[in-house]
């Protein structure tokens, strides 16, 4: 079949994209070819009338043309406006070019309904703000600082050899008193529990819930109370294996997530012979408020965990039974028939979850933090996950998305995650997309958008193929804004987006008349002349750190340690870009040396330039409290650079070579803030950003 180029402009595969160096890439036509097909044919635009979702914004004109097919007839009748949550009704007659809506409409999500010749056509509405939400210090031009963990990394001699939500409350309780204003979260979306060694944080089976194992066990009462819980608990071997899953330097998920579960099986059964009246309402209220979408989640876990106890390689539901390949089928039904109870468990996890977290928050506003925790919205999911097997025609399954290749990643980045069809996004008026953002702001004063250029476009590729051969594809950027930033205003949640890598022109002043923060990374700013940037140059409305989970840790970067796992794991194929990368580092290196030494910061002798050269933690905390004057309204750095640690979480273009999300931090919570450097250094800070 010959596609056009009309087709592939009306599917959004673009023909081509500018590099991180200026130059125009244009797409294969093959290539353009395969993703057109991944939409099995779901990008016909609607030949109604009206469109399924249009948007306005707030007190601006609100006109709605109509589509007539026929020209010299057009369309007569009326039409009636619901307003969102009230009893209020608007309707006027159909005009010619089309309806006129009241310019004074409130923010929301309203259902117009069109009238005409015995038919009915229906659109959503959506009023929205100019711009997101911004707490008030923010508006006062205050300078605010943080922090930002992997909650996974996490050690106390509590936890079950996992970073739990109630090491997170005795974070968030020991770093209140040195006056932060946020910490922020890895994403905690649901993963898999019954594989527990798909690890990733970023390749979530469903965004809209928790991971389960982040549940505090030891703090649940239905688990204090259970003499059998107990019993078992405090037997020599539990307490063993606990002992040693403390200890180790990684993360154990194989033998962790189903000690947990088999913990809180115990405490789920104590909750089912006792519950009290007011948990049963709480989780009852959950239940009827999670609607379909929990029943999905906590479907899947169960299945999975059913067929995984059965069956050998039942990684996700495209290696399951065709039959219950997809939560509608009729398997799945008597499935859930059959095993409502171990369903009902998997719901009463998220609930749990929901309740702990929440507690955190919680802790927050008691400590006043100007913003509190920020969660982390990944850029998709995984393709056989909770998500993808509920609501397949919204997903195109035969594509994953990632980012081309570039001088740090000569390879491009294959992901592994499954894009949702924009086409069909619409169709559903955003309610898929609405959805996501308003699970995703609950209990947080901040989101923090991974890649927010997926706003704009993604880069796809063809399932099974190297990420060297992808298209970016098109998303209806001005309405993806829009709802964010309705929903933003509504939750007073704060927003901010990364944009690292090539950051196309076009999305750079939406996403700041939206008020959306960017994210600068120390390392990757210089200016015109090659020097590493002026903090006072560095934007207001941005939040800036010195490293992320991609990258290397301080240590890591000054030693060039990333670049010996580079190697040793083989990210760098080509001896040429290493080469020319190292070399930059040494250039990067010197010119972040010379600008401390113009602002008389006392670097030992013994620190150079050159890789491999020696790292103190006293230069660690002397860059990370230089970085501290940075002019952007938000600054944050993580405990693994308090600690001076050298390790990273995760290297970006390996999966099985390194132990990605695996790697804990080399502290207890308690000793961390112990540590009278520490101490020093966060004291330190929070005077500089207070000044």
């Amino acid at each position: 079949m010959t596609i056009t180029t009309k087709q592939f402009r009306r599917a959004g595969i673009m023909p081509y994209f500018f590099d991180e160096r200026g130059v125009k890439k244009w797409a294969p036509h093959n290539i353009k070819k395969a993703l057109f097909n991944t939409f099995e044919g779901n990008i016909q635009a609607s030949s109604t009338p009206i469109p399924a979702v249009k948007i306005f914004y707030q007190n601006r004109p609100h006109f709605l043309p109509i589509n007539s097919a026929d020209k010299k007839h057009p369309l007569k009748g009326r039409w009636q406006l619901q307003l969102e949550n009230t009893q209020t009704v608007i309707s006027g007659p159909i005009k010619t070019r089309g309806i006129n809506l009241p310019k004074d409409l409130p923010l929301g999500y309203h259902q117009l309904q069109l009238q005409s010749a015995g038919k009915v056509f229906n659109c959503t509405v959506i009023v929205a703000p100019q711009s997101c939400y911004q707490p008030q210090a923010l508006r006062e031009h205050k300078k605010l600082w943080g922090t930002f963990l992997q909650l996974y990394t996490l050690k106390s001699e509590q936890n079950w050899g996992i970073g739990d939500f109630g090491d997170l409350k005795k974070f968030l309780q020991n770093l209140a008193p040195f006056q932060a204003d946020f910490l922020g979260l890895n994403p905690i979306h649901a993963l898999f529990p019954a594989n527990p060694d798909s690890a990733s944080p970023y390749s979530p089976s469903s965004r809209q819930w928790l991971n389960i194992a982040y549940i505090d066990v030891n703090q649940l009462a239905e688990f204090q109370q259970s003499d059998e819980a107990q019993a078992w608990f405090n037997s020599a071997e539990v307490q063993q294996k606990l002992t040693e899953l403390r200890q180790a330097e990684w993360l154990n998920y194989g033998e962790i997530i189903p000690l947990k579960l088999k913990g809180l099986r115990f405490a789920f059964k104590k909750f089912q012979q006792n519950p009290t009246a007011l948990s049963s309402r709480q989780f009852a209220q959950f239940v009827q408020q999670g609607g379909e979408s929990l029943q999905v989640q906590a479907t899947f876990d169960a299945l999975h965990q059913y067929l995984a106890d059965r069956f050998d390689n039942q990684w996700g539901w495209d290696f399951w039974a065709k039959e219950y390949q997809d939560y509608h089928s009729l398997a799945v039904q008597q499935f859930r028939a059959e095993h409502q109870a171990e369903i009902e468990f998997y719901a009463w996890l998220q609930f749990i979850a929901d309740q702990q977290l929440a507690e955190c928050d919680e802790v927050c506003r008691q400590q006043n933090m100007r913003i509190g925790m920020y969660r982390d919205l990944a850029v998709g999911v995984t393709g056989n996950g909770a998500e993808t097997w509920n609501d397949k025609r919204l997903y195109c399954l035969n594509a994953s998305v990632g980012a081309p290749p570039d001088v740090l990643g000569p390879q491009g980045q294959n992901w592994g995650l499954t894009p949702m069809n924009p086409h069909v996004l619409q169709q559903q008026a955003y309610a898929p997309f609405i959805e996501l953002l308003r699970a995703n702001m609950k209990h947080c004063g901040a989101l923090r958008i991974d890649h927010i250029m997926s706003l704009l476009r993604l880069w796809w590729i063809p399932k099974g193929d190297s990420a060297v051969n992808g298209a970016y594809v098109r998303y209806p950027v001005d309405d993806l804004i829009a709802i964010l930033a309705l929903e933003s205003q509504r939750h007073q949640c704060l927003i901010i987006g990364e944009d690292l890598g090539t950051v196309p022109k076009e999305i750079v002043g939406k996403l700041k008349n939206a008020g959306i923060l960017s994210y600068k990374i120390f390392y990757f700013e210089f200016d015109e002349h090659g020097q590493s940037r002026d903090l006072q140059t560095y934007p207001y409305q941005a939040m800036t750190t010195l490293s992320t989970h991609d990258l290397p840790t301080i240590n890591g970067y000054w030693r060039g340690y990333d670049f010996e796992l580079g190697e040793k794991f083989g990210v760098y194929p080509n001896p040429k870009i290493l080469d020319i990368l190292q070399r930059d580092r040494v250039r990067a290196k010197t010119q972040i040396l010379q600008r401390l030494r113009q602002h008389h910061v006392p670097v030992e002798a013994k620190i150079s330039a050159e890789l491999g050269s020696s790292v103190s933690n006293k230069f660690v905390h002397q860059l990370q409290t230089y970085v501290a004057q940075v002019s952007s309204g938000l600054f944050g750095f993580q405990p693994e650079d308090w600690l001076g640690m050298t390790e990273p979480v995760n290297i970006p273009g390996t999966s099985t070579q390194y132990a990605n999300w695996r790697r804990r931090l080399t502290a207890n919570v308690e000793d961390i803030f112990a540590d009278t450097d520490i101490q020093h250094l966060l004291k330190e800070v929070n005077a500089i950003r207070k000044e």
